[in-house]
C-alpha cells in the first residue's frame, strides 16, 4: 500500500497541466524506467515505455494509454498586483475561492484564488458563486514584484496537500488521472515476472484535458493492434446516484459503448470474472469522455477497452479515489496482457 500512496503523492506534487506537462513526465519517466525495455518522448510530450514480449519478431502490440496532465488555470490580466486568470480544463468555479495555488511564473510563487467582497462586485453577479471572470489570484507581493516574477499566459495549479482516508482512500487534485497512471505502473510491475507475448507499449498521454493531442498522435506512432484506456469515472455520492456512477471501492468500471470495441469488453468481463475482480459495467452510450476517443479512429481504426477508476468530486481539489480499485484495474491489465497470444488479433472480430 505505501508504494502506491507514496507514487500518487509524489506525482501530486508536481504541475502537469495541459500543454504543460513537463514536471509530471519527469516523474513518470523515472518510475516506469526500470520497468520497461526503452522510454521516448513524442513530438507533443507524451511519455512512451516498451516492455517487449518474448517471441522473436514481428510481434502484436497492445497500447496502454493514460492521460498525465491535470487542469488548472492560465494568468490572463495582470492588474495592480492581482491575477486574473482563466481554466485549463473543465473547472467548477464554486470550488475556487480559498484554495491554494502556485503560480509558474520565473520562479514559483504560492498564492491564493480570492474574491472581491460582493459589494464592490456588479449587481448583476448576485449572491451566488462567483463566477471565475472576477476572481484573483493573490501572491502577496507588491505590484511592482508581481509584474517582475509573473507573465501573461503563466500557469496556474492547486497546492493542496493530498489526505489519506480511512478505509484505503485518498483525496486530493489530480488524481484526475495520476490514479490511472499509477494504475499502469501497477501492470507494468506485475508483468516483470509474468510472460507476455505481445509488446506492451504505456503511454502517459498529453493534453486529454483540452485537445486529445497525444491520443491523436502516440497511436500513430506506436501503430498498435489494440488499445487500452484507463482513466477515472464518475463514483457515486450523495446526489450522485444514477447509471452514471459507479459504486465506489467496488471494483473496476468496465466501459460499454461505441467507443469500446465489444471483443475488448468480453475479453475483460470474463477476465474480471476468473479473476475474482469486482466490476462495473460503465454505460457510454455517446463519446467515452476518454483518449478512446481519439485513439479508437486513428488510422484505418485501433480496437479498444476502456477501464474507469471510480472517483468522486471530478474536477475539484478533493477528489477522492479508492487505493484498492488502482490496484484492481492493474492487476486486470496485466492479467489480460500475459493472456494475449500471437493469434488472440485473429479472434477480435466486430461480431464477436
Amino acid at each position: 500500500m505505501n508504494d502506491l500512496q507514496n507514487l500518487l503523492k509524489e506525482m501530486l506534487s508536481v504541475s502537469g497541466l495541459s500543454g504543460f506537462e513537463a514536471p509530471i513526465r519527469k516523474i513518470v519517466e523515472k518510475a516506469w524506467e526500470p520497468l520497461t525495455d526503452e522510454i521516448s518522448v513524442s513530438k507533443i510530450g507524451s511519455l512512451h515505455g516498451l516492455k517487449r514480449g518474448k517471441p522473436s519478431d514481428p510481434r502484436k502490440k497492445v497500447m496502454i494509454s493514460a492521460h498525465m496532465d491535470a487542469i488548472g488555470m492560465m494568468v490572463t490580466h495582470i492588474q495592480d498586483g492581482f491575477l486574473h486568470v482563466t481554466e485549463v480544463g473543465g473547472i467548477d468555479h464554486r470550488i475556487l475561492p480559498g484554495q491554494p495555488v502556485v503560480v509558474h511564473g520565473r520562479e514559483e510563487l504560492p498564492g491564493l484564488v480570492v474574491q472581491p467582497p460582493s459589494h464592490l462586485l456588479p449587481e448583476s453577479v448576485g449572491s451566488g458563486p462567483v463566477v471565475m471572470k472576477y476572481l484573483l489570484v493573490d501572491v502577496g507581493l507588491r505590484p511592482d514584484d508581481v509584474s517582475e516574477k509573473v507573465r501573461i499566459g503563466d500557469v496556474v495549479s492547486y497546492d493542496q496537500v493530498p489526505l489519506d482516508l480511512t478505509g484505503e482512500a485518498m483525496a486530493g487534485h489530480t488524481l484526475d488521472n495520476r490514479v490511472s497512471v499509477a494504475a499502469t505502473t501497477i501492470c507494468l510491475e506485475e508483468l516483470q515476472s509474468r510472460s507476455h507475448d505481445w509488446d506492451v507499449w504505456a503511454v502517459a498521454s498529453a493534453q486529454e484535458e483540452e485537445t486529445l493531442g497525444g491520443a491523436l498522435t502516440s497511436p500513430f506512432d506506436i501503430k498498435p493492434d489494440i488499445a487500452i484506456i484507463v482513466d477515472v469515472c464518475f463514483a457515486k455520492s450523495e446526489g450522485a446516484t444514477d447509471w452514471r456512477n459507479l459504486p465506489f471501492g467496488e471494483g473496476v468500471g468496465l466501459g460499454y459503448g461505441p467507443n469500446i470495441h465489444p471483443a475488448l469488453y468480453d475479453m475483460f468481463e470474463k477476465k474480471a470474472k476468473e479473476l475474482e475482480i469486482p466490476f462495473n459495467r460503465d454505460l457510454m452510450p455517446k463519446m467515452s469522455g476518454t483518449d478512446a476517443m481519439a485513439v479508437q479512429i486513428v488510422a484505418e481504426g485501433i480496437p479498444c477497452a476502456v477501464l474507469g477508476i471510480p472517483l468522486r468530486y471530478m474536477h475539484t481539489p478533493v477528489e477522492t479515489v479508492s487505493l484498492k480499485d488502482i490496484r484492481r484495474t492493474g492487476r486486470l491489465m496485466a492479467e489480460f496482457i500475459a493472456d494475449l497470444k500471437p493469434d488472440t488479433l485473429e479472434q477480435i472480430g466486430w461480431e464477436a
